[in-house]
């Protein structure tokens, strides 16, 4: 039996942020949620968050996990007093109890595995994962005899500068036996100089103390600061790009493109500089995508080409061309063969097959039909001062220049709006529309006609 331990109580003064540390996002997912991704293979019997600063907080933004208990600790007193609290919880658990940390968000799962698998094959009651570090500031120091038994682990601030010299780290992760753990547990003290409860002092309280030592040390690199989490953010990022190359995608320049981690990109996809994909974007194979252009949980169909252009919540159909400098808004759905141009906007409208929108206009809380052709400048007046309210455009109709419906208003198939016109009421098919204003010529006019009229 497995239980896991995960610690994310601490205040994480250095990020200097009023998100709790181990929420800020690495590639779209928060550090301590990719924690938890690296045990997904695991089948643990239980997980336990332990929380304590922003408790509340924490528990509300991962309340969308099963199976995840949380587990308060306050005060926070180190982190031997935080596995302290397990002690109820985990009364009558017997097996094994992995220990990680929330903030080493780079941790593989197959590392974790090997660190379950030699503990289990080992004669021992605990086992820890260590990292030979070239510049081990800020770890604690792990030290072993010819056997490879742990003698102790020393925190940096109370290591000798002879003890600093050593470059074997510890990376915070341990399987315990619980059973073992729990009886030494009662017995830490604070002598040290933060005056806290180690985990680590029940290293020489337990029997043949292993370690083993991780293959690559990135993994254990923990984040305590922005700079710490902007290597994160680079590694993850660096890991997509090069797993979607594999799988044929094209990066102009790759290193100014960010990706999310629960985006999909189709093959023969070409990703131009500064093009960034966040949240779950699906992107069909043969689209063209940037420069310049963000998108956010968007679904594009085959063959789409975007440039300069935002894209958030939106349905984009095969054959699409939008931009440049088009902002597609939450709850637009685009259909095949369309053409959204620059400085278009679209919210919450549907766009029939083949419509052409080319340039300079609004719709909102539309409905257009197949090859409908929206001329320059034309806008749906969705609000009235108190409600949205939807325009409807029919099959194969086209507003000329400068055209303003304003809703709620219905124009049939086949209608042509003039040029320059404001439209209240509905048109049925087959008509042509015009609202203009009178045109008046004075002529022989000057400024000072002007002055005295």
């Amino acid at each position: 039996m497995l239980a896991i331990a995960i610690l994310a109580a601490g205040k994480g003064t250095r990020m200097k942020s009023a998100l709790p540390k181990v929420l800020h996002p690495l590639a779209g997912i928060s550090m301590v949620e990719r924690v938890l991704m690296s045990c997904n293979g695991l089948s643990p019997q239980r997980r336990l968050l332990i929380v304590g600063h922003q408790a509340e907080y924490l528990e509300e933004a991962l309340s969308h996990i099963p199976g995840l208990e949380f587990v308060l600790q306050k005060p926070q007193r180190g982190t031997g007093h935080a596995i302290q609290q397990l002690l109820p919880i985990l009364k009558d658990f017997e097996g094994e109890l992995l220990v990680l940390n929330g903030d080493i968000p780079l941790l593989r799962p197959r590392t974790i595995t090997k660190l379950i698998e030699h503990h289990r094959s080992s004669v021992t009651d605990v086992t820890i994962l260590t990292a030979k570090i070239s510049n081990p500031e800020g770890y604690g120091r792990v030290f072993v005899d010819q056997n490879d038994i742990v003698n102790s682990i020393i925190e940096e601030r109370d290591c000798t500068q002879e003890q600093l010299n050593n470059t074997l780290t510890n990376a915070g992760i341990y399987c315990f036996n619980w059973k073992q753990l729990a009886k030494v547990l009662p017995k830490l003290n604070n002598e040290n100089n933060q005056g806290e409860l180690y985990l680590t002092d029940t290293i020489a309280m337990l029997s043949k103390p292993r370690h083993i030592a991780v293959d690559d040390s990135t993994e254990v690199n923990g984040v305590n600061d922005r700079k710490q989490m902007s290597n994160c953010e680079s590694f993850f990022q660096q890991r997509l790009r090069d797993y979607w190359m594999k799988e044929g995608v094209t990066f102009l320049d790759e290193s100014s493109c960010t990706i999310s981690e629960n985006s999909f990109i189709g093959k023969d996809v070409i990703i131009e500089p500064q093009t960034h994909l966040r949240g779950r974007c699906r992107i069909g194979q043969g689209c063209h995508l940037g420069p310049g252009s963000l998108l956010s949980n968007v679904e594009l169909g085959s063959n789409v080409k975007v440039s300069y252009s935002v894209l958030k919540d939106a349905k984009i159909g095969d054959g699409v061309e939008i931009g440049p400098f088009a902002h597609i808004r939450p709850e637009a759905v685009i259909s095949d063969d369309c053409k959204v141009g620059n400085f278009v906007e679209i919210k919450k409208s549907q766009v029939g097959t083949g419509t052409k929108i080319s340039h300079l206009s609004y719709i909102g809380d539309a409905e257009l039909g197949s090859n409908v052709n929206i001329g320059a400048g034309t806008i749906t007046a969705n609000f009235d001062g108190e409600t949205k309210n939807r325009t409807i455009i029919g099959n194969e109709s086209k507003t000329g220049a400068n055209s303003v419906l304003v809703a709620p208003i219905t124009l049939g198939s086949q209608v042509t709006v003039g040029a320059g016109s404001t439209l209240t009421k509905d048109v049925p098919n087959g008509s042509l529309a015009l609202g203009r204003a009178k045109q008046l010529v004075k002529r022989n006019w000057s400024p000072s006609t002007k002055a005295q009229d």
